[in-house]
């Protein structure tokens, strides 16, 4: 990648949308809305509401299904530059590995993220982000279905996520996005009625970077595979956490919707802090927090 800087799935539909308002040249990768077999009409409106701190989001994984895809979306978003991330959600691992099937061949196709960590989408009691075993099972689904690079999106709704981080590593993960959104919903007082449609929604933005941070802190310890950091990325310094806690690349999302070449300033202020620290690569970031000095001063205390 050019940079560490990554669009986050269905923040930037399949990338075409934002081909004039964002300077793709400052984009790393692109993740592309995720794909289905079927068409999904998505949950009903309202989907979106701000809230203090960020923005809760009900989409419901609305997109095209996997034959326009295919057709349309894959070749368009490939035409911008990026390497073209292509995210798939199944009901369970059958569906998740034709869609891979489909998908992996193609040579627009630089690399699959499997989401299965969606809040706000039917789900059963235990969904897959919560459950090792699904987990793997999904992964390894996957894995068998191409040769091409598999990233695992984790959630922070769980209270295992090391446990199912390192089940999708053993199934054939070549790397972990940590993590998506947190549940959360608004009240509309006056109407007496939730703000979102579908009651419930995924809370993106700032409000959760010290969750998400956390995340990659403790399971960039553990991995055997890079860890990409996602949630409330808007600035450089918020990219540098993230990579000082273990991640090698970030995604940012909600941030687009403020300023859609938000790419641009986070790349840029990672280059112009890596001439202040005389840093020639970014990679020399990965980690730092966990070598830093400050270790031995807090032990000794």
């Amino acid at each position: 990648m050019r940079t560490p800087v990554v669009l986050a799935s269905g923040t930037a539909g399949y990338g075409t949308e934002f081909a004039v308002v964002t300077d793709f040249a400052f984009v790393g990768a692109v993740v592309t809305k995720t794909v289905t077999e079927a068409p999904r009409e998505g949950n009903r409106p309202p989907r979106l509401a701000e809230t203090p701190g960020g923005l809760l989001n009900a989409i419901g994984l609305e997109n095209v299904g996997i034959e326009r895809f295919l057709e349309e979306k894959l070749p368009a978003a490939a035409a911008l530059g990026p390497p073209v991330i292509v995210s798939v959600a199944g009901q369970d691992p059958g569906e998740f590995a034709r869609l891979a099937e489909r998908v992996a061949p193609r040579p627009e196709t630089a690399a699959l993220e499997v989401n299965i960590s969606c809040p706000n989408v039917e789900r059963a009691r235990r969904p897959a982000w919560d459950d090792p075993d699904a987990a793997g099972a999904i992964t390894a689904a996957v894995r068998r279905a191409t040769g091409k690079p598999v990233l695992v999106k984790l959630s922070p709704n769980t209270a295992d996520a090391l446990g199912v981080a390192e089940a999708a590593v053993r199934a054939g993960a070549d790397g972990l996005v940590v993590a998506n959104t947190l549940p959360g919903m608004r009240i509309d007082v006056a109407a007496g009625r939730p703000v979102l449609g579908n009651a419930t929604g995924g809370l993106s933005g700032g409000a959760i970077l010290p969750v998400n941070l956390a995340l990659v802190w403790r399971i960039a310890a553990a991995a055997t595979v890079p860890v990409v950091g996602s949630g409330g990325v808007s600035t450089a310094e918020d990219a540098l956490e993230y990579l000082m806690a273990g991640a090698s690349a970030v995604q940012v999302g909600t941030a687009l919707f403020a300023d859609p070449d938000a790419p641009k300033g986070i790349a840029r202020g990672l280059s112009e802090r890596m001439d202040r620290d005389g840093v020639a690569r970014v990679d020399e970031y990965v980690g730092r927090a966990r070598r830093g000095e400050w270790r031995s001063a807090v032990a000794a205390a």
